[in-house]
């Protein structure tokens, strides 16, 4: 199964900033600081000459053109004229004090809310933009008809991961997440065909969660990843890539607005693979939810 096309940046899903962002680890790294530059202020980068954006970037015009075409442009003329249209639809934060996103020394309470929930809203909203639904049509319907599914994590994406399984458990699936990676390898070596694995990885190079995805996908499995940048060494054993888009900064690399990225397209994946089997879902999420209704506090269960 051939994996899902890369998408081109004349017609990148969910905004250019987004697409920048998730190749920025596979740029060079004088390209990375003209990507963080555009990716800061595309308003000040669009006024910006050629000659201005690379020393500010402390860097060649020869880099800043080579930046272009990393990204798909076909030049600086090219480059502007996008920033200027992102600059202009760019949603800024209710509160004047919440700056680039991060939250600086010093920052308040009310500051360090107004900067996380701004942060969440925008990686949820962004992912959701950048989501292909073809891509993710083909996920569910491979989830829907698979045997069995397996799904892997590490760290915060391993709770992802859990979520997810414990979401198709409940909708008569079998799916299975194993924390520790010899049990999820020796896992992925029983699948075969009509399996589906499915890896979880902020940032794509997590060895465990690669390890494991390239093991089912040499046994047959449809291989799924789940990634924030789109070049990363998981893509390469992924038949299917699905993308987020979380910006993590101060205090919150690789935990905290990715988590909330990562549980958006899970999400989808859900609803998308319950829908095509509505009734038996419906009643399998009755089922599950009677069995665990007597622990719940004020249900009327009699107490000892």
């Amino acid at each position: 199964m051939a994996k899902s096309p890369k998408i081109s940046a004349s017609h990148e899903p969910g905004g250019l900033i987004v697409h920048i962002s998730g190749l920025l680890p596979s740029l060079s790294p004088a390209e990375q600081r003209v990507a963080r530059l555009v990716v800061a202020d595309p308003a000040d980068a669009a006024r910006r000459t050629i000659t201005d954006l690379a020393t500010a970037a402390e860097t060649s015009e020869a880099t800043v053109i080579r930046f272009c075409r990393s990204v798909g442009m076909d030049g600086y003329p090219q480059l502007r004229i996008r920033l200027a249209a992102e600059a202009a639809r760019r949603v800024e934060p209710p509160d004047a004090r919440v700056v680039g996103g991060d939250i600086p020394p010093g920052a308040d309470l009310a500051q360090i809310i107004a900067t996380i929930a701004f942060n969440d809203a925008r990686a949820v909203e962004e992912t959701a933009e950048q989501l292909d639904p073809a891509v993710c049509e083909q996920v569910v319907e491979a989830i829907g008809g698979a045997g069995r599914i397996d799904v892997y994590g590490a760290g915060a994406s391993g709770f992802v991961a859990s979520d997810f399984q414990q979401k198709l458990h409940r909708i008569g699936r079998t799916a299975f997440y194993f924390p520790d990676v010899h049990t999820a390898l020796t896992s992925a070596a029983l699948l075969g065909r009509g399996d589906v694995a499915v890896g979880i990885s902020h940032t794509g190079t997590t060895s465990d969660v690669i390890e494991v995805l390239e093991q089912a996908r040499s046994r047959g499995a449809t291989t799924v990843a789940l990634t924030n940048f789109p070049r990363s060494p998981i893509t390469e054993v992924a038949d299917f890539v699905l993308t987020t888009a979380a910006r993590e900064t101060t205090y919150r690399s690789g935990a905290m607005a990715s988590r909330l990225a990562q549980l958006t397209v899970v999400d989808c994946l859900f609803v998308g693979v319950a829908a095509r089997s509505r009734a038996k879902a419906r009643k399998a999420l009755e089922a599950t939810a009677a069995a665990v209704q007597s622990h719940r506090v004020g249900s009327g269960r009699r107490r000892a």
